[in-house]
């Protein structure tokens, strides 16, 4: 089925119209770092606070890795 040009011009302006649409929800997204997003999301667990004070006791050299 050919479309018309008039036809083909519409569609293309819906297009674009959907293209910006997508590109201005996604710019809003990408505004925030990503590492912005997950801060915090180890408060409070048990196992993230061991590794951490591991890993802290393994930098001053008190235990080996």
């Amino acid at each position: 089925m050919a479309l018309s040009t008039r036809q083909l011009e519409a569609r293309l302006e819906r297009v674009e119209k959907e293209l910006a649409a997508l590109k201005a929800k996604l710019s809003g997204k990408a505004a925030k770092p990503w590492y912005e997003e997950i801060v915090g999301c180890f408060k409070g667990d048990e196992a993230f606070a061991e590794i951490t004070r591991l890993g802290r006791l393994i930098r001053q050299g008190k235990i080996k890795g």
